[in-house]
């Protein structure tokens, strides 16, 4: 076991090389627009789960995750070289709903923010029921107890 600050650099590490590799060196046309959104490395440094996001439709995500699974040997060789540890860590590509889920968050503050501005827009005209305050004030239960009448 080593310690979590150590795993986290080589997490950054590894993700900074797979991101370049993905740049510059991996040239498959089915690798689509992928953007590497984080790096988990396990406690022991064995195991190394990249997430990635692609920008297009399934069929490109599909086509790209693929690619992915291809070049996975070429981008680990790589990764073994630039980080120097003893044992270079298997990679495993998962694609990070973050962004999806992002989305149809916007999506949801955006209706309710409409609703809002609807019951406001409803409201501009409306009057109270009775008083605008219902409520008594600490002053006046003071009136009442004293037996005097309130103003």
């Amino acid at each position: 076991m080593v310690d979590a600050a150590r795993a986290r650099k080589l997490a950054d590490r590894i993700q900074q090389i797979v991101a370049e590799m993905l740049e510059r060196r991996i040239k498959d046309p089915r690798l689509g627009f992928v953007t590497v959104t984080d790096t988990r490395i396990t406690a022991d440094l064995r195991e190394a789960t990249v997430f990635y996001t692609v920008f297009g439709s399934d069929a490109e995500r599909a086509d790209s995750a693929a690619a992915l699974e291809s070049a996975k040997g070429i981008i680990r060789a790589e990764v073994g070289r630039q980080t120097g540890v003893r044992f270079t860590p298997t990679l495993a590509f998962k694609h990070d709903p973050l962004p999806d889920s992002a989305r149809q968050l916007d999506t949801l503050i955006n209706a309710a923010r409409a609703k809002d501005a609807e019951v406001a827009r409803k409201a501009e005209g409306a009057a109270y029921a009775g008083e605008a305050d219902p409520y008594k004030k600490a002053d006046e239960e003071e009136d009442d107890q004293a037996g005097h009448p309130a103003p």
